[in-house]
């Protein structure tokens, strides 16, 4: 019954703006907009159908109400954008077909010394720097059976703080994974999303390479690393006496010497970060070092492109076994395709907002911040997006928020870019809620951990990564 109301509620609620909007004598265009936004917002937040699914609106609302015609709507639907996420979930995919996260996982656990509190900074590290390159979802289901593993350990830890050491890990591994996905574009999907509308709807600015993006992400991903292990460190009581992590060492040992395979992949997957990171160039002082995409003609070559060569390579590279490769069509089939259609219902529905004229609509309803200091906008905008994340899906906070936004920075003469960026991260603030993020969610099932813990720590993790994202974007220049 209740699902039957939530599936209701959506074009109900759709339908009750679209009147409003029609009542206050607005644009047609404007009218159907509304309607078909508002209805995605609902069945986004609830859930009341599938995300994939309610992805799908846009192709058949915006021709039917003569938004777009369909074609321009398809267009949408494969964004070069999407296939930089293809691309890293392969990556993903040849990492965990060959094992090679459990041995990068052990080995930095075992490097960072050897008492409860060395653990924690090890687990967190260890997620940060997976899920700087594939999903925070994909990173935390990787680690969650070693880090539940290495918790009940009893040789590890003293009795008494076993069941503090546990929540702590765990907190930990979802909040670091979350943490690391904001480092890198293509980290979480709503980075990706941030760079899909940059570059459709500000063709003229410089796009953002993936190291401009790392040079703004990465110190602050960081400091919020550094931040959470220190709150959850206090908060816990961890303490710095050492411990015994012999089953540590026995589970990498255990691995036995690194395969061909994981040497191909290792391979592959650094070969990947160096071109992302040189693609577009970069300035030091007074000199620009050009990116290798100028040998091609600037434009031409993305991200994306390198990440589906990436992907190709699996595929061609031979595994040991004799007719037998890196990846086989078997092992990508569980990609994630209700994603795929989330970027391109999103990306259709970005269009529809500024072709319809809803966006700069809301944008001067919005234009008493005009009045106010921008790192105060930066800041409550930050802290707008943060709870709404927390309730709602971040790619859908951040899909509807970004058409908004540009169009707010337009109308008080502000640039965009100090408007999105904040929101970008801030839509993956979700820190206190179980149902806020995927990483959340899939450690707190392990039983290990209370949701009023979560919200404690969550609650002050929110609070450092407003200020820091709101002083950050005062004095960084994209």
């Amino acid at each position: 019954m209740h699902k039957r109301l939530t599936i209701i509620a959506g074009p109900i609620a759709g339908a009750l703006v679209y009147y409003l909007a029609y009542y206050n004598s607005l644009a047609p265009a404007l009218c159907s907009m509304s309607f078909i936004s508002t209805w995605m917002a609902v069945w986004w937040i609830t859930e009341a159908v599938e995300i994939g699914v309610t992805s799908l609106l846009p192709f058949v609302l915006m021709p039917l109400m003569h938004i777009l015609k369909a074609e321009e709507v398809a267009t949408h639907y494969m964004d070069q954008t999407i296939f930089l996420f293809i691309g890293g979930f392969f990556l993903a995919y040849a990492m965990e077909k060959w094992d090679l996260h459990h041995r990068i996982a052990y080995k930095i656990i075992l490097l960072t010394g050897n008492s409860p509190s060395s653990i924690l900074a090890g687990i967190m590290l260890t997620a940060y720097l997976i899920s700087m390159w594939i999903s925070n979802t994909a990173t935390t289901l990787m680690l969650v059976a070693a880090v539940t593993a290495i918790v009940k350990q009893k040789e590890l830890f003293p009795t008494n703080q076993q069941q503090n050491i546990s929540a702590a890990c765990l907190i930990a591994l979802a909040y670091s994974a979350t943490i690391g996905g904001m480092s890198t574009i293509v980290g979480t999907p709503t980075n990706m999303i941030f760079i899909g509308y940059w570059e459709t709807h500000f063709p003229m600015r410089e796009p953002i390479s993936f190291l401009r993006w790392c040079m703004f992400g990465i110190p602050i991903s960081l400091l919020l690393l550094f931040s959470g292990f220190i709150i959850l460190k206090k908060m816990f009581g961890i303490n710095s006496t050492p411990s015994d992590k012999s089953f540590i060492r026995k589970k990498y040992q255990a691995l036995g010497k690194i395969s061909t395979q994981q040497k191909t992949v290792m391979y592959v997957f650094v070969t990947t970060v160096v071109l992302w990171f040189t693609r577009a160039g970069f300035d030091v002082g007074a000199v620009t070092i050009g990116g290798w995409e100028n040998w091609f003609g600037k434009g031409y070559i993305k991200d994306s492109t390198v990440a589906i060569v990436a992907a190709l390579s699996f595929f061609v590279f031979p595994a040991k076994e004799k007719g037998k490769f890196i990846l086989e069509w078997n092992d990508v089939k569980k990609l994630p395709f209700h994603i795929i259609l989330l970027f391109g219902g999103g990306f259709a529905l970005a269009e529809g907002i500024e072709v319809s004229g809803l966006g700069s609509f809301l944008a001067g309803q919005l234009a008493i911040f005009k009045t106010y200091p921008l790192w105060v906008l930066i800041g409550v905008l930050a802290l707008l997006i943060t709870l709404l994340s927390e309730l709602a899906s971040n790619v859908a906070t951040i899909t509807l928020m970004l058409p908004i936004l540009s169009s707010l920075a337009l109308a008080i003469n502000v640039d965009p870019i100090k408007l999105m960026v904040p929101a970008t991260f801030a839509a993956s603030f979700g820190f206190m809620l179980v149902i806020a993020t995927a990483p959340n969610t899939i450690t707190y099932a392990t039983g290990l951990f209370h949701s009023k813990q979560l919200l404690k720590a969550g609650l002050l993790l929110n609070a450092v990564g407003i200020t820091l994202l709101t002083f950050a974007m005062m004095f960084f220049r994209f």
